[in-house]
């Protein structure tokens, strides 16, 4: 006889519940035992400190999971309404001690991890930077998710999850070397698997229109080539509050494993041909798109995003309430983070009319009240476009969609102003030329309710430039929301030492309400303080110079005044200009031109995009400029020039600790915020920069006496540009000519000759967007108030303390706080009360 499971007979029980985990040192230790030994099958023999890092981090997991199943629950059961997060990035970096901080067990579990002869730093240093991201971008939704749990606002991230992050950067011979990121290599112990969620996404095909059974014209998108979307959730806990979010990230799958037919005839490669077609989509982040292969695996990942989410939310949506959609607007608002996820626009009126028998009208009216679009660029080039044709053919269905989206939105134009047909050509969703593109963030206009930029200047320019038409069009559907950072991982969490020392000023109030670290700006005029603010300032430096030692073949002096640039190599971003400065103080140098001299080490990190062939000569520059400078021994201690290498979320959190100066030194006009400006600003560091991005606000908030200004402004930018000529700026200052001359004569490589031609013809060329020589006097007298101002060390020491002090606004919590009051409007949910 089979054994029975189950008996109808036997009470109903919840079979899932357990007693709560202990949170103190002998549960994490004993839990910890439990999975080295048994789940990872490890003894006291096994040196490696991953399984360690596994161990704990299931021990901690555990944790997590029991309040966020709590969470889910309690969503469920308020039927509240939520917000759903689509960004292409999550920038996550690692989770561990994160989880740690969130759950309030840092103490005990490093009491535990002691008690077993393990360090916690070697553990932690274990894990895998989760590198899903480019840059500011996917840090930011990042943040916002942190945010959003600490807030307690039911709000899920969806995103993709692939199989290779942001690439690994090597320098070889000064040179950007990438290498494949499989960040997924042993797996990820804070995803689960969910099957039961898994959704098809359809691609290629045609359609074909019918009658339906009450008379209406239905379409049908038909022989498709489907992928599958296998969902994994990760848990985002809010900071000491019981709330734990879901980050849910897709995998593409394929339909069927392989063909076994054509394996068993012998056609090896053609059997698994349509799986790993199918698994590309997801492999890596940011496929270069130079080529139609690269543009049309782009636009696959961003259906892929917006489909499979939306159907799940869809999904969840008919199994509570059937296919009554009158209260889904009330319900559901959908953030779309940058352009990128815009194709869901027209994915949920397909949704809503081809699957669940809406009305044209009425599922116009719901995507008009649910979508919501956060623009992060002013760079026209950077707002997506897809040619009609690639749209046609591989999401034909979709296209239909846009085209009959744009004709309705174009006789709302024209019945505005009538007779404008140049205005018509303009706002058009569909760019006309050889080649007819769809303009994908004005289909996130056109089908949002909110339309955001990310700073108050870039909002404005936004409204007075790129989307001019559609500001007057719809004034009331434009708005600001300055971005931030989250204060737990960007002080508490990288900055413990210091974090503990304000707690212990002020209490730890600030951690969940940044603007209470306005009460340490009085504590700028105690010596005492000052004192143990410059001890910890300097210990962070230490740490950084030991952080990167064993890569680095270079000599540090921890006194020296840290100036740092870390962020992705672009033009616009102007690490240029850094590089034409450091050569003019190696020029002075040279010249014996040293009197009063501040010993200055310039720190410049980050990536550049695979494909950006300037990008990537400026990390030669910047390595070769190192090189001669650092093996001058006429140099010495004075200045120092160092390249990070594979800048990321973890190296950052070791660098904006111990950094004195952060660069921010972008054109104006040009940079949307910034929010390495604002991780910096928070842990004290001074910023020099232009009034572009969010540094306008910086510099409000912490006063234009302890910022270092300079440069043209975006008005001045703009006048300047018809008539721009880099060459009077060299021919009237005469330490530009010796700069130029250093560069121009092969100083920095004597034997790669002209290799930088191209980097030296750009920022001599009047047709500079980037105007870098324009602003080399202003940012040359900028630095020299930068040295004047080190020299007076407790004078230093207080703009450091005032610059913490004033950073209460960059706080993500403010920013998530806006976006709800303005966008969302969700009622935050205290689980813990439930």
């Amino acid at each position: 006889m089979p054994h029975k499971v189950f008996s109808k007979s036997a009470p109903k029980a919840d079979i899932t519940k357990l007693p709560k985990l202990g949170m103190e040192k002998k549960h994490i230790t004993a839990d910890f035992k439990h999975y080295y030994s048994h789940r990872l099958g490890r003894d006291e023999n096994c040196r490696s400190p991953h399984y360690a890092y596994e161990a704990l981090s299931l021990t901690i997991s555990d944790r997590l999971v029991e309040r966020w199943k709590k969470t889910y629950n309690v969503y469920r059961d308020e039927d509240c309404k939520k917000a759903f997060y689509l960004s292409m990035e999550f920038l996550m970096g690692r989770s561990l001690s994160n989880a740690m901080l969130n759950l309030g067990i840092d103490d005990e579990v490093n009491k535990a991890l002691y008690g077993m002869g393990l360090e916690a730093e070697e553990l932690l240093e274990s894990e895998p930077d989760a590198g899903l991201g480019n840059g500011g971008l996917g840090r930011l939704a990042a943040c916002f998710i942190d945010s959003c749990a600490t807030l307690q606002l039911p709000v899920t991230g969806y995103g993709l999850r692939y199989e290779y992050g942001m690439f690994t950067q090597e320098i070889v011979n000064g040179e950007q070397v990438e290498k494949p990121d499989h960040w997924l290599r042993n797996g990820n112990v804070w995803e689960i698997e969910r099957p039961e969620y898994m959704t098809r996404v359809k691609f290629g095909g045609h359609t074909q229109s019918h009658i339906d059974e009450h008379g209406n014209r239905r379409t049908s998108w038909v022989d498709t080539h489907d992928v599958l979307a296998m969902p994994y959730d990760t848990p985002v806990p809010g900071y000491k509050n019981g709330t734990v979010n879901t980050l849910r990230l897709w995998k593409a799958i394929a339909t069927e494993e392989f063909n076994l037919q054509e394996f068993n005839a012998g056609d090896y490669a053609e059997a698994v041909a349509q799986k790993n077609t199918a698994e590309n989509i997801t492999m890596v982040l940011y496929p270069n798109d130079a080529n139609e292969n690269g543009k049309a695996l782009r636009l696959q990942q961003q259906y892929l995003l917006a489909s499979a989410s939306l159907q799940d939310v869809i999904a969840n949506w008919v199994g509570r309430h059937g296919r009554n959609f009158s209260k889904f607007a009330e319900k559901n608002c959908f953030q779309l983070n940058d352009t990128h996820p815009s194709i869901a626009v027209a994915e949920l009126m397909r949704l809503l009319m081809d699957i669940h028998g809406l009305s044209w009208n009425e599922a116009w009216s719901i995507t008009r009240k649910t979508m919501a679009y956060t623009n992060h660029t002013l760079l026209p080039e950077a707002l997506e476009k897809w040619s009609v044709n690639l749209m046609q053919n591989l999401l034909p269905r979709l296209m239909e969609i846009i085209f009959e989206i744009n004709a309705h939105f174009l006789a709302e134009v024209s019945a505005h102003w009538p007779g404008e047909s140049e205005r018509l050509t303009r706002m058009s969703l569909i760019e006309e030329g050889h080649v007819k593109q769809v303009r994908m963030a004005y289909l996130a206009i056109v089908g949002s309710f909110s339309v955001n930029g990310v700073a108050e200047l870039h909002s404005k320019l936004l409204k007075e430039g790129l989307f001019k038409d559609f500001y007057e069009l719809w004034p009331d559907k434009f708005n600001n929301k300055t971005n931030g950072v989250t204060p737990r991982r960007w002080l508490a969490g990288c900055n413990p030492e210091l974090a503990e020392f304000i707690t212990a000023t002020i209490g730890d109030a600030w951690i969940t309400d940044l603007s209470q670290l306005i009460r340490l700006k009085p504590y700028a005029e105690d010596a005492a303080f000052r004192k143990t603010w410059r001890d910890l300032n300097q210990a962070s430096k230490q740490r950084l110079v030991d952080f990167k030692k064993a890569e680095l073949d270079v000599d540090i002096n921890v006194d020296a005044l840290f100036d740092v640039q870390v962020k992705r190599i672009h033009e616009y971003k102007r690490q240029m200009l850094n590089v034409l400065h450091v050569i003019h103080l190696y020029d002075r140098i040279k010249r014996g031109d040293t009197q009063n001299w501040v010993a200055r080490c310039v720190l410049i990190g980050g990536k550049a995009a695979p494909g950006y062939v300037m990008a990537k000569k400026i990390i030669k520059l910047i390595n070769n400029v190192a090189s001669v400078i650092n093996n001058d021994p006429d140099v010495g201690d004075k200045l120092k020039l160092v390249f990070l290498p594979n800048y990321r979320v973890s190296a950052m959190e070791k660098i904006c600790p111990g950094a004195d100066l952060s660069e921010q030194i972008s054109t104006a006009g040009k940079e949307a915020s910034g929010t390495g400006n604002m991780k910096f600003m928070m842990n004290g560091s001074l910023t020099i920069g232009t009034l572009d991005g969010a540094n306008i606000e910086i510099r409000e908030e912490v006063g234009e006496e302890n910022f270092f200004l300079f440069g043209l402004t975006e008005a001045e930018v703009e006048a300047l540009r018809p008539n721009y000529n880099p060459q009077s700026y060299i021919d009237q200052d005469g330490d530009l000519q010796g700069v130029m001359h250093l560069l121009e004569c092969g100083h920095f490589n004597q034997f790669e000759p002209g290799i930088f031609d191209d980097v030296i013809g750009a920022i001599k060329s009047p047709h500079d967007p980037w105007m870098t020589i324009a602003d080399f006097r202003s940012y040359v007298d900028a630095q020299r108030r930068v040295d004047q101002a080190w020299r007076d060390q407790e004078y230093w020491t207080k703009m450091s303390i005032i610059n913490t002090a004033a950073s209460g606004k960059f706080s993500t919590d403010r920013t998530i706080g806006d976006y709800n009051r303005e966008i969302w409007n969700l009622s935050p949910i205290d689980v813990n009360s439930k």
